[in-house]
């Protein structure tokens, strides 16, 4: 089908960024209409929140797994449990805030996040604080993919929609930079985790409160079939990838692999035959939704898979305190943050599937400068590489929620959010096993770093090329 410039898909919504109103609205009867700054506020601040809560274990990893006694093989599992959670549940989230109420899916996994956090701070085992991360995982999910769709409501023009998702865009950097620097800060993990909690809670309560309703109702049921069989792919895939530091060619490992594939092949028919499918498939024909969805899959893969695991890894190679690695790792998120709050600038000159390719080279010549620095044992060479990659990740988290919105016809918000998401995380899940199975079997920090590093450079230069090569066609 030729491609205009304007995904096709488009042409079944709205303009306004939502379904036709009736006279009482979708909202139901009495509803108020949306309060653009109030809804940009709390659904950002809680974004952060959830990013904070996701990346707490970057510089806590060391004492977490000392106080729940987790071997190193399981380690992979304490930084898995939110990607795990989010990536099996955001598909069915975002139709469900679409079907039966941004504003209540938001309210409610804000809700659910706060809970789960504070339930983590008390986990005595490996399992239990694992199991309330996939948990916080599944509530962020409730979150990430409402809000973006109470934005789309809320920011009806297309100017103001791209100011909205860019702030948005910068607080998932911003979330990702004050994480750690938090939980370093706090003296014990539980307290990090109590704090977070807390602060989920208080959210929970103003997007009651503050938020206007919106949805998009299709009918039907909750796809939860399709939610149950991805997330079993997700877990085998998980499983198989971080029993693989003992041995890629065991039988255990060939038998998970084997079972991811089966069952994303039973996600594809229960999909095809859903009523009210998680996602619709027809759309892996338009390039933007594609450029999209490979655009989060090799950001987990090649960013978040490293960077999540990295900062554990100098506190055992360079001895550096959990402060410490906070700080330097600053260096990093707060130029992502920065880099994302401004690159909205960038999309009248710079379409978002250019500004993901730029972002992607630059995390990769970012990582390769960075080759060598674990096993001289000096965290200065880090440096430049980290402002690099800094950049890069920052370009990312602008383009990508922008392009998320854009790939699907406006009433459908939540589910671009949440199907891009989806991809990031699955592809952080697969990550991080990955980079702790390269990183731990290369017989020492200094040569497992490097191997981590040269396993993501790679991965940047497979996104940028994925992206680039979705061209719009004409």
């Amino acid at each position: 089908m030729p491609d205009t410039g304007t995904d096709p898909t488009a042409a079944a919504a709205p303009t306004t960024g939502e379904a036709p109103r009736a006279a009482a609205g979708p909202d139901g009867p009495g509803e108020r209409p949306p309060h653009p700054g109030r809804t940009l506020a709390v659904t950002s601040a809680a974004t952060a929140v959830a990013l904070m809560i996701y990346t707490a274990p970057m510089v806590t990893l060391p004492a977490t797994a000392a106080a729940l006694g987790t071997a190193p093989s399981a380690q992979a599992w304490l930084l898995n449990g939110t990607p795990l959670g989010l990536a099996a549940a955001l598909l069915v989230a975002g139709s469900l805030a679409d079907d039966h109420g941004r504003r209540r899916v938001f309210a409610l996994g804000t809700l659910a996040l706060g809970l789960t956090t504070l339930l983590s701070a008390l986990a005595t085992t490996t399992w239990l604080f694992t199991a309330a991360r996939i948990a916080q995982g599944v509530a962020s999910a409730a979150l990430l993919a409402s809000s973006l769709g109470l934005l789309v409501h809320a920011f009806p023009t297309p100017g103001g929609r791209l100011r909205a998702t860019g702030v948005w865009g910068a607080c998932v950097s911003g979330g990702i930079a004050v994480g750690p620097l938090l939980t370093g800060a706090i003296p014990s993990w539980r307290g990090a985790y109590a704090v977070l909690g807390a602060a989920a809670l208080l959210l929970a309560g103003l997007g009651a409160r503050g938020l206007a309703e919106s949805r998009s109702p299709r009918g039907g049921r909750p796809d939860l079939a399709g939610a149950l069989t991805f997330g079993a792919a997700l877990v085998a895939l998980v499983a198989a990838l971080t029993l693989g530091r003992d041995g890629w060619l065991r039988a255990p490992v060939g038998a998970l692999l084997a079972a991811a594939v089966l069952l994303l092949g039973a996600f594809a028919l229960v999909e095809r035959r859903a009523g009210t499918p998680m996602i619709d498939l027809g759309l892996l024909r338009y390039p933007r939704f594609l450029a999209s969805s490979a655009g989060g899959l090799f950001t987990g893969l090649g960013v978040i898979g490293l960077f999540s695991y990295l900062p554990a890894l100098l506190q055992q190679a360079l001895g550096l305190t959990a402060m410490d690695t906070a700080w330097l790792f600053l260096v990093w998120s707060g130029l992502s943050f920065a880099v994302a709050l401004q690159a909205r600038r960038l999309a009248d000159r710079v379409p978002p599937r250019r500004q993901l390719a730029l972002g992607f080279a630059l995390h990769t010549a970012g990582v390769l400068t960075m080759l060598g620095a674990v096993g001289a044992g000096s965290w200065t060479r880090l440096l430049p590489g980290l402002v690099a990659a800094g950049v890069g990740s920052g370009l990312l988290n602008a383009a990508l929620p922008l392009l998320a919105v854009e790939s699907v016809p406006a009433a459908r918000a939540a589910m671009g959010s949440g199907a891009q998401q989806t991809f990031r995380y699955v592809g952080s899940c697969a990550g991080v096993a990955l980079t702790i199975a390269v990183a731990t079997s290369a017989g020492g920090p200094g040569p497992g770093a490097d191997l981590a590093l040269w396993v993501s450079a790679g991965l940047g230069l497979a996104g940028a090329a994925a992206v680039l090569g979705l061209r719009e066609r004409r």
